[in-house]
């Protein structure tokens, strides 16, 4: 069962779609969403959630106090469930911002003029590390500031590729998930 940790929307069930998605845990979200907070970056925020599955990284970040969420996914049963998971977490967050694109990352950010504070990549095992760096060089023109990036692989994935514009700064193993963080380079 996956549902919203903390915040207005606390102890939310999602949908979960059938097959083809895999929700980052309550644990790891529980202790990503602790970091991320601590440090100021998560409420008044404007996030987006690549690959989303459920929508529960973008989900649990509206519920926390996040101005506007994007949840993005190719998969037909994926935007369906975070469409639904979206509505449902509006009733408990009167005022909260989802958009749910049925696409695939790649083609929203480069269809988009949005920026955003902080993104979710959560992107099935089986996506490639070369899509992966595609996506995060799409993202760097559409990342505000002070942004943070959080990509989310197996732990027997390399490191992410980092473009030109972003700098790693963290790296948080939780048992078979690892998080990597990254920030918008100074100029």
């Amino acid at each position: 069962m996956t549902r919203i940790i903390a915040g207005a929307a606390g102890s939310t069930t999602l949908r979960v779609p059938k097959s083809g998605t895999r929700p980052t845990s309550d644990r790891v979200r529980e202790a990503l969403f602790s970091s991320l907070e601590s440090r100021g970056l998560v409420d008044d925020t404007a996030v987006a959630d690549l690959y989303a599955g459920t929508g529960a990284l973008g989900l649990e970040a509206a519920s926390r106090g996040a101005v506007e969420v994007v949840l993005v996914d190719r998969a037909a049963a994926a935007a369906a469930a975070c469409r639904e998971n979206a509505r449902i977490v509006k009733q408990r967050v009167p005022g909260a911002r989802i958009d749910v694109h049925a696409q695939p990352a790649l083609g929203f950010l480069r269809g988009t003029v949005r920026t955003f504070d902080l993104v979710f990549i959560d992107p099935p095992y089986e996506v490639t590390e070369h899509e992966i760096a595609e996506v995060l060089e799409a993202l760097v023109p559409r990342l505000t500031a002070q942004a943070v990036v959080v990509v989310e692989r197996s732990k027997r994935s390399p490191e992410p590729s980092w473009p030109a514009g972003l700098e790693p700064f963290s790296k948080r193993s939780y048992g078979e998930t690892v998080a990597w963080e990254a920030v918008v380079a100074a100029a």
